[in-house]
């Protein structure tokens, strides 16, 4: 029984669950907290790789492309592994399985993420009269009335002075695949509107989830919700593979 099996000093379920969380850490540069609990009823069931499920916590996550989450949550029912491969303190899954998920993210997270060099370099493919775009400074500001406001200079090739931008949007799921700022609004000199106007179709174009793909899950947003200074995503994730370790 699983009581003569080489855990040490742990059970099996306390086994699977450090090496899922291990697996899970590998998405992320940096985690505050992470922590997975796996279900398993008898506990037995495990040496066949069967599990009812694992829930999935973490708090204060770092992406190694800089981007930040506040939290995230992750709930998996009736998941199948390769019991062997956690051994190697790995995770296998025999099939594909699906989770549902929860994520959040703060004002602070998604200014410095706006602010990182992974979308620095995105939004500078954005082309305007020719010139490349280059922002700076860029703030994330969530209003009371529950839009969301994008604060950023702009500057248009190497000797014109940056451009002050200030949009206030809506945020929404599109297709449970798009992150989409709706109901936009623009204030600024003709200019800066114009910009800001090319800048959100170029912003919405890049918030196609497919382009953050993780490795081995397709995450799907069902719908999202802005309140107390926080973005929060609700939706499901394809996993297809867990992650294997990555290295700086």
């Amino acid at each position: 029984m699983l009581s003569s099996l080489p855990f040490p000093n742990q059970s099996g379920d306390q086994l699977v669950s450090k090496v899922v969380t291990g697996a899970i850490a590998a998405l992320f540069k940096r985690t505050g907290k992470l922590e997975a609990t796996v279900r398993a009823e008898p506990v037995t069931k495990l040496l066949q790789g069967s599990l009812d499920g694992f829930d999935l916590i973490g708090h204060d996550l770092l992406m190694h492309n800089g981007l930040r989450i506040k939290a995230m949550e992750m709930y998996l029912q009736a998941v199948s592994i390769d019991f062997g491969a956690i051994f190697q303190g790995q995770v296998k899954l025999k099939q594909p399985t699906t989770a549902s998920m929860r994520v959040v993210l703060s004002e602070e997270d998604l200014t410095t993420s706006f602010n990182t060099p992974f979308i620095v370099e995105k939004l500078q493919k954005l082309q305007y009269e020719g010139e490349h775009l280059k922002l700076q400074n860029t703030q994330i500001i969530f209003n009371e009335d529950r839009s969301l406001q994008l604060l950023t200079a702009a500057t248009l090739g190497e000797n014109r002075p940056p451009l002050e931008l200030d949009i206030t949007a809506q945020l929404e799921a599109y297709e449970r695949q798009k992150i989409q700022f709706t109901q936009v609004t623009y204030k600024g000199e003709t200019e800066a509107i114009e910009l800001s106007e090319s800048l959100i179709n170029h912003v919405n174009d890049l918030l196609d989830l497919e382009k953050f793909a993780l490795d081995g899950i397709n995450l799907k947003v069902d719908r999202l919700r802005l309140q107390n200074k926080q973005i929060i995503f609700y939706g499901m994730a394809q996993i297809n593979h867990f992650p294997k370790r990555k290295k700086d």
